[in-house]
């Protein structure tokens, strides 16, 4: 790939990537060159400065002593023009100093100072950057020093010329300034050759490091030279070397490579086949080499593949790019070949599989690829892969079979017997031989599970399989739908003949025995069995009606047949009951659950307690009526929905009176009843589930109530007394609801610690006219009393009830003659959030 790579590139690229260090070097030296020459040119301009400066401060010198001697204007200004030298100079030095730099009053004071305007930036450069270098800052301390005797130079000038002006100068005040010239001149002569010196010292270094620096850039661009030419001779032997291992790899490669290669020159001759190749087309490479491609690869004549074996090479040395697959399908694509899946790539599959026709007459299904061969742009031949599929194909059809067959038996799974099911319900059926769906479940099959393991079971599964699989007829289809259930297809069999195949599978079942490490398994089969009628349209339905016959016939005493009839009432019931079910799930998903609330009011003068009420639970539908708990919590208790119910009620419960209790000005609130479920007395996650819905909504426990049924108590005594038990130590309170229908309550009551006695309404509500009726509140009320129980009466329909308990002494009553149930947010007050569910 490289040497392809390399091969595609221009000779200036070549020629760049082959001398870019050299070209980068001389470009470095080239830019240090520049700038050392830069460098020199700024301390040439230095040099040249400090002449300047040098020359000016003896102008002054000379010039004010001619002044301070006869008193000549013309010496005055001739000092006047020399002093702008040094003092130009100083004024540029100080607008340079670091802080405060001033660029452009330096440039001024330089151009003062009478140095050349090309000179200027170069000079300001050097002060600026390098000013802590010592090359630079011992002539600046001569330079500073100097500064300091012009300084003095000019403030005599000013004396001297202010007395001279009044006229009142004598010769010893002459002789005086004269003799002060003369020191000033003697202190800043040494300043001024110490300047110069210390310019030259540091001049002579900068030459020398740039000397250096320049010879060091020399001899690195040579080390380099050295290093780059022997770096490319090393690459080359190297490329050489890794030419011929890759010459040799891929001999080594061809050779061992499982795929068939085989090679051919444009007139479509072999010229070359690995031991690969040789295998698969029964030829020996020798014997094949030279001949045509067609002698020797020749597909199975299926229509297609012939004309394609003729033409091959043709087709692939006439493609214009290596495009071949795209080219070869839109020119081939009425043979057959799909035009419409073109890959792109030097190797391409045009007609994706072909059958190898061997000289032995065996055929081989393979995949081929193929590609033109091209040096530098002109093709010289051609290449064919073929890839032996035979392992892969074999491969895909255990796939497919795995995909429609459980593992364990053997037989089709549930979605290979649901497409068999669907394609029989969707055939034209003749009257009477419809044909029918059994549904067998396996009896007791857990118990086998757990009392001898699973392997046991999986025997057992397998044995039943067998025994199943011999009863039935060819044609018949047996599945395993899952677990220890199956589906039986009788297909264009009559009802009669259906009916006695279940019996006989029922009877077989029952008589099946498996010794297992010393133990005789039994088990047996409950079947629903379901007339494939013209009725039954969908899968989905068959599969119901055939799961509900299955259901009564193991709620009818297991190991029997249940026939499915359309007009059968209990499975009307059943289907209702399924749809609740449905309904159910559906209003838990969209929240279309709505709590309502009923008040209970105290019978008993006990001034203003709160709020005491009851949530009610109602169903609303789709067309916005609401449903009584009493038409669906039958189906929900037989289908196990309850505990989902009793967690949504809960919840929601709690979270409005949190929010309740949260609105300013809200009526206190005293007990809040909530009713739950026998199934839930059951179940060991409802505490933990109570808990932390009481810790999320921060409501105080004391406000709750719970109530259960007498029957449900009893049912689930022990589970029932410890919730009750647990969630009395967090405050909350427990009622014992429709107390006295049961034979049993009083027995029952001493072991149950209510807080509250819900009498049975049906008492109640006849105890106007029924002696017995009252006789039976009086003593719930007095025997609930004797054991620190208050009790609450329900059903007081009317005024008079209420006046009648109130006699009894009965606590607090609950009924349409106190209030009607109405929505909890409504009773509360509050407004529920939208989206509630």
């Amino acid at each position: 790939m490289d040497a392809l790579q390399s091969g595609e590139r221009s000779p200036l690229q070549l020629t760049l990537r082959l001398n870019w260090p050299f070209i980068a070097m001389v470009l470095l030296l080239a830019a240090c060159a520049t700038a050392s020459l830069y460098v020199l040119s700024t301390v040439r301009a230095f040099v040249a400065g400090e002449s300047l400066w040098t020359k000016g401060q003896k102008d002054a010198i000379y010039y004010l002593g001619q002044y301070a001697a006869n008193g000549s204007p013309h010496a005055f200004d001739s000092f006047t023009q020399a002093m702008e030298v040094p003092l130009g100079d100083r004024a540029a030095r100080l607008a340079l100093q670091p802080g405060q730099v001033q660029v452009a009053l330096a440039r001024e004071g330089f151009a003062r100072g009478g140095n050349h305007p090309d000179d200027i930036d170069s000079l300001i450069w050097l002060l600026r950057y390098f000013h802590q270098f010592d090359i630079v800052q011992k002539p600046l301390a001569f330079w500073l020093v100097g500064d300091e005797y012009i300084s003095a130079l000019r403030d005599l000038s000013h004396e001297i010329r202010h007395e001279t002006e009044l006229g009142q100068v004598d010769e010893i005040t002459r002789v005086h300034w004269q003799a002060t010239i003369r020191d000033i001149n003697a202190g800043v002569t040494p300043v001024a050759r110490g300047f110069s010196e210390a310019l030259g010292n540091s001049s002579r270094r900068i030459v020398l490091l740039l000397m250096w620096l320049n010879g060091g850039m020399a001899a690195t661009l040579i080390v380099l030279t050295l290093w780059h030419t022997h770096t490319l001779l090393t690459q080359r032997r190297r490329a050489e070397r890794a030419l011929s291992a890759e010459r040799e790899q891929a001999r080594t490669t061809l050779t061992a490579i499982g795929d068939a290669v085989i090679t051919t020159n444009v007139h479509g001759q072999i010229v070359y086949m690995n031991p690969a190749a040789e295998h698969l087309l029964g030829h020996a490479a020798s014997q094949a080499a030279g001949r045509p491609l067609e002698d020797v690869l020749k597909f199975d004549s299926d229509g297609r593949s012939a004309a394609t074996a003729a033409t091959l090479v043709a087709d692939i040395l006439a493609t214009p790019s290596n495009d071949y697959g795209n080219d070869y399908r839109n020119r081939h694509s009425d043979d057959g070949g799909d035009a419409s899946e073109g890959t792109h790539g030097p190797l391409q599959d045009p007609s994706h599989h072909h059958t190898i026709v061997r000289p032995d007459q065996t055929v081989v299904p393979t995949k081929l690829m193929a590609s033109a061969l091209r040096q530098h742009g002109t093709v010289t031949g051609a290449v064919l892969v073929l890839h032996d599929v035979t392992r892969e194909q074999q491969y895909v059809e255990q796939l497919s079979w795995q995909a429609s067959h459980d593992a364990l038996t053997g037989l089709v799974n549930r979605r290979e017997f649901e497409l068999r099911l669907e394609a029989l319900l969707h055939r034209p059926r003749q009257p009477g031989r419809e044909g029918s769906l059994l549904y067998v479940d396996m009896d007791q099959f857990k118990l086998i599970n757990d009392t001898c393991g699973h392997q046991a079971g999986d025997e057992m599964l397998r044995e039943v399989c067998r025994m199943l699989q011999s009863h039935l007829r060819d044609g018949d289809t047996l599945a395993r739908l899952g677990g220890d259930e199956f589906g039986i297809l009788l297909k264009d069999c009559p009802a009669g003949p259906s009916a006695r195949i279940a019996e006989q599978l029922r009877q077989a079942g029952q008589d099946l025995r498996l010794t297992w490490e010393g133990e005789q398994l039994t088990t047996g089969l409950s079947i629903g069995m379901v007339q494939l009628i013209p009725a039954l349209t969908s899968i989905q339905e068959a599969m119901r009606v055939a799961d509900m016959a299955c259901y009564r016939a193991k709620e009818g005493g297991r190991n029997r047949v249940f026939i499915y009839q359309p007009e059968d009432i209990e499975m009307t019931r059943r289907e209702g009951d399924m749809d609740w079910v449905r309904r159910l799930r559906l209003a838990l998903e969209h929240g279309q659950f709505q709590l309502h609330a009923q008040t209970i009011r105290a019978l008993q003068t006990r001034g203003d307690e709160g709020l005491h009420m009851e949530v009610l639970l109602r169903l609303r539908e789709e067309n916005g009526e609401l449903v009584s708990p009493g038409t669906f919590i039958p189906a929900a208790e037989h289908y196990g929905m309850m505990p989902s119910i009793d967690r949504w009620v809960i919840r929601h419960t709690l979270q409005a009176l949190a929010r309740h209790q949260r609105t300013p000005g809200a009526r206190a609130l005293h007990t809040c009843a909530i009713n739950l479920s026998g199934t839930s007395l059951g179940d060991d996650s409802l505490l933990k589930y109570i808990r932390t819905a009481l810790t999320e909504s921060g409501l105080d426990p004391a406000l709750l109530c719970f109530e259960i049924t007498e029957t449900s108590a009893i049912s689930h005594l022990p589970n029932a007394v410890r919730l009750m038990k647990e969630l009395q130590q967090l405050g909350c309170r427990f009622a014992l609801d429709d107390f006295g229908a049961g034979m049993s309550s009083f027995t029952y009551l001493k072991h149950l610690p209510v807080n509250y006695l819900k009498i049975d309404g049906a008492f109640v509500k006849d105890l106007l006219h029924d002696p017995t009726s009252r006789a039976m509140v009086e003593m719930v009320h007095r025997i609930g009393h004797v054991m620190g129980k208050e009790t609450i009466a329900e059903f007081a329909e009317s005024d008079a009830i209420v006046d009648a308990l109130r006699t009894i002494g009965v606590d607090y009553a609950q009924g349409y003659a106190v209030a009607k149930p109405v929505p909890l947010e409504q009773l509360l007050g509050t407004a529920a959030p939208t989206g509630l569910s």
